[in-house]
């Protein structure tokens, strides 16, 4: 077998936003560029290291930025008013709002208050309806850059045994439609399936997302696999080191695989690639 090949998703997030910036930079007509309002709430790190990426990527690309920071005192209603206003402005064309949220606060409610038109993180339920459906609509971002990623490589899906390990809304289903819609064979698997490892070795196409460190092992996949990690968990060594690690163990993994992702670097960049991207199709779509 073929020395194992990684799945680079930073280089392709990084050519993709220089395609977009150069196509942002053609839309003249319009006389504004797209724009993104990242609601957050708090000062959870993880969460602002993420915000402080994505309008990094914004403003890399010349999308404009119209994020709002709330205190955790911030209320429900606040945050719904928040996002009328922002459904209403003209110069808005994406909307999300980055979680984990305080307790108090109810994210799936916020999100059904988004204009399914303006849902950059392609959560709504109209536009995962639309998935289901096979229709035009905007697509969740993480999902969305796994089968991009694939795509760039030419990793042919039809007619190939794909197993989802992982069932959340935001990765492990739409994915799983977006697989079968590219006529795999595909499975749903969980942290809870028994005999894990029997199912995830008849995959071609392997895809850890649940969040838990190491949870695939070398012996759980098939030889010349196509592995992709989407889980992204920080861990910190007896020394006090941190570091971000997927759901498959890497280092034993590559030896099986004939092609696997990294993290990070793998579908983490790939996924504000394809926010960016949302941004953008809203903003063409609605003026057209």
């Amino acid at each position: 077998m073929k020395q194992t090949q990684l799945l680079d998703g930073k280089a392709l997030a990084q050519r993709l936003q220089s395609e977009l910036k150069e196509q942002i930079q053609k839309q003249t007509l319009i006389g504004r560029p797209p724009g993104l309002a990242v609601l957050m709430v708090g000062d959870n790190p993880a969460s602002a290291a993420y915000v402080r990426n994505k309008e990094r990527a914004c403003t890399n690309v010349g999308i404009a930025s119209f994020g709002q920071h709330f205190g955790v005192e911030v209320t429900q209603s606040q945050l719904e008013e928040t996002i009328h206003r922002l459904n209403q402005d003209e110069r808005v064309d994406g909307i999300l709002v980055q979680l984990p949220l305080p307790e108090h606060l109810d994210g799936v409610a916020l999100l059904h208050q988004i204009d399914p038109d303006k849902d950059a993180d392609g959560l709504h339920p109209t536009n995962l309806g639309r998935l289901v459906r096979g229709e035009q609509g905007l697509r969740s971002c993480t999902p969305a850059g796994v089968m991009r990623l694939l795509q760039e490589y030419q990793i042919p899906l039809k007619g190939k045994q794909a197993v989802v390990v992982g069932r959340s809304i935001l990765v492990g289903k739409p994915l799983a439609l977006m697989l079968l819609e590219a006529d795999a064979t595909v499975t749903i698997a969980h942290s809870r399936s028994p005999d894990l490892g029997s199912i995830t070795q008849s995959a071609d196409i392997l895809v850890g997302a649940v969040g838990r460190p190491g949870l695939i092992t070398a012996d759980m996949v098939k030889s010349g696999a196509v592995v992709v990690d989407v889980g992204i968990t920080r861990v910190t060594d007896a020394s006090g080191t941190s570091r971000l690690v997927g759901d498959v163990d890497f280092d034993a993994v590559q030896n099986v695989a004939e092609y696997i992702t990294p993290v990070p670097g793998g579908i983490g960049p790939m996924t504000v690639a394809m926010l960016l991207q949302n941004t953008f199709t809203s903003y063409l779509q609605r003026h057209q």
